[in-house]
């Protein structure tokens, strides 16, 4: 079966754009889009590689972790992680940034698109200190759009709804699951184990 390859065969297939969708579209933060930001706890950052490929990272604190500047900027403090560093290499190579703010409760989400920068400047990061520790690095978000995104996806999926929470024992630890990716060159720790590393390292 081909694909669809061109604008206007994908245009032939879906209606034109509801002209909402496209007016609630703004070239920054309002008061609404601040608002959602100080009560989100988690984000999807998604950024793009110099080969084309494309990534989504989690990244998630308390509340309002992610600062409002002003209404073209965003400051999101980079807490330990892996050290792949997947979401910086790719904004140094191609600064194009997507965001995805949620709250939990909430079925509505907030897009933002913009250009980052990572800055490392210790005033900077001092604004984000948590338990006595600094991030590493802060990324600065210039702003060129933000719309809210309607609930129908966290509707269909029912993601808040705690009677469908799946239980953490349906899937192998993460752990036993690293083992096998890696085909036994990392031994698995248990679930108990990682929990507690990742405590002493959070920040």
């Amino acid at each position: 079966m081909p694909a669809i390859s061109s604008l206007a065969e994908l245009r032939s297939v879906y209606k034109p754009a509801n002209p909402r969708s496209v007016a609630k579209a703004i070239p920054q933060l309002d008061g609404h889009c601040r608002r959602f930001i100080g009560l989100s706890p988690f984000l999807l950052l998604a950024t793009g590689g110099p080969d084309g490929t494309s990534d989504v990272s989690p990244r998630g604190d308390g509340p309002g972790f992610v600062a409002v500047e002003d209404d073209h900027t965003l400051l999101l403090p980079d807490r330990p992680g892996n050290n792949r560093l997947d979401s910086l290499e790719n904004i140094i190579a191609r600064p194009g940034v997507g965001l995805l703010f949620l709250i939990p409760g909430v079925d509505e989400t907030l897009r933002v698109n913009g250009t980052a920068q990572i800055h490392t400047d210790e005033d900077l990061k001092a604004r984000f200190v948590v338990q006595g520790k600094l991030p590493l690095s802060v990324i600065r978000i210039t702003v060129h759009e933000a719309y809210l995104h309607c609930a129908k996806a966290l509707m269909r999926s029912e993601l808040w709804n705690a009677e469908r929470q799946v239980e953490r024992s349906v899937l192998p630890t993460m752990g036993q699951m690293l083992e096998d990716h890696t085909s036994g060159a990392y031994k698995a720790e248990s679930q108990e184990e990682m929990l507690k590393r990742y405590k002493e390292v959070m920040y």
